[in-house]
Order: C-alpha cells, then structure tokens, then sequence
C-alpha cells in the first residue's frame, strides 16, 4: 500500500512483530516453570511485593492464583509485571532471545529514518516489551522507539485506551497508524478515529473491515510534500 506517511505508528506485539510461538511456546513454559523458584528468591523485593498484593495477601495462594493465569493467558497487570521482571533474567543470562520478524525489524529501521515516531502498544509489560526488542534475534531495536504502552493504559479492547495514547503522544487520532492481527484491538483504535492496518501471520482471518499486509513490507509510505 502506498500512503502518506502517518505522524506517529503504534505496533502490537504478539503476533505481529513477534511470532504467537515465541510467546507462547518459549515465553509462558519459561514463566510457568520458574514462577516460584523467582518468588521463593525474590518475594522481599517491594516490586515483588506490590504486585503479588494485588494477587492476593496470602503468598501461597498468590502464587496459585498467578499459576492458572499463566495457563489461561490471563491480561491480568500484576501477572504481566512479574513475567517481565522473570523474564529479564532469563534474557539477561542467555536463557532467553526474542523474536522479531525479519521484515518486521527493517520496517522499523526505515520508518525511523523517515523520522516517524514509532511506539509499542502490548499486553505485555512495558519491561517485557523493551526486551523482546533489546535482546532481539534482529539486533538491539530499542533506539528505534520513542514510547511504550501497556494495560497500565488501558486494555487493548477499549476505545478510551487509544484516546489516552493518542494524547500522550501528542497526535490528532487520525494521524496515528496501528498495526495489529487482531480485529477487536483493531476495532478499538479506528472507534478511536486511528488509522487501522491488520497484519495477517500465524493463520489469522483476515476481517474484510480492516486494510491488511501479510508482511511490514508491504506497508509503506510515500513521503510527504512540504509546500513553501
């Protein structure tokens, strides 16, 4: 497709610059199987702390309760958080390497360099964003993002949500991109008055409402003319 360029793109995560493989085949076993071991060790940081208060007062049944989430693939902010700060152990000691679709990550670069501010938009906490992307198969793709957006926000489903990012980012709706797969998130965001594309991996149905690229690739831009 070929458009003038937005001000500013928003991008999910999960199945779209990422594989839903990689995030549920690689990133929830590793957060299920080291959940407790993680709070065993950690359960005196108040991070930790904080978060599992809002779990439950009990420890042990905050810790059952987190368990099942994980299994349900709950979008629960206290669960998100506490995968993040696991998650950064495991990518910091090797354990872990995020996922980036090649085309995904030149896309990025060139939107960057067109001097199109890009930001992430995810259920998934913003530590657990920042490191996909920093400890990428694709390299470090952190400098190519100017914000990130979590549940903190909002949930994705909600139109007020892309109100919010769209006054923090200091752009009119219109002029914000959204990528995602999915078609309720994506819903959401042109109720918001965002420009929608949905982007089809992983088998996704394409929805006959929405623009849609199979690859990054085929998004782009043709640059604007400055009038003098």
């Amino acid at each position: 497709m070929h458009v003038a360029p937005p001000r500013a793109i928003v991008t999910d995560i999960e199945g779209t610059t990422t594989s839903l493989a990689f995030v549920h085949d690689v990133l929830f076993p590793y957060a299920r199987r080291n959940l407790r071991h993680f709070i065993a060790r950690h359960g005196d940081d108040p991070r930790v702390q904080a978060q599992l208060l809002q779990v439950d007062p009990d420890p042990q049944r905050a810790v059952q309760t987190l368990e099942r989430w994980i299994d349900e693939d709950r979008k629960a902010t206290p669960l998100k958080a506490l995968q993040g700060m696991l998650w950064a152990r495991g990518y910091a000691a090797g354990e872990l390497r995020g996922h980036v679709y090649p085309d995904a990550a030149r896309a990025l670069r060139r939107w960057h360099d067109m001097h199109i501010p890009l930001y992430v938009y995810s259920s998934g906490s913003i530590e657990a964003q920042r490191l996909i992307f920093g400890y990428s198969d694709q390299g470090d793709l952190t400098p190519l993002f100017a914000g990130y957006f979590d549940t903190t926000t909002g949930l994705k489903v909600e139109t007020t949500s892309y109100q919010i990012i769209a006054n923090a980012i200091g752009c009119n709706p219109g002029e914000i991109l959204f990528l995602s797969d999915n078609p309720h998130e994506l819903h959401a965001a042109a109720q918001a008055g965002w420009h929608v594309t949905q982007v089809l991996r992983d088998g996704v149905v394409a929805d006959a409402r929405f623009e849609q690229a199979q690859t990054f690739d085929q998004i782009d831009f043709v640059p604007r003319i400055t009038h003098f």
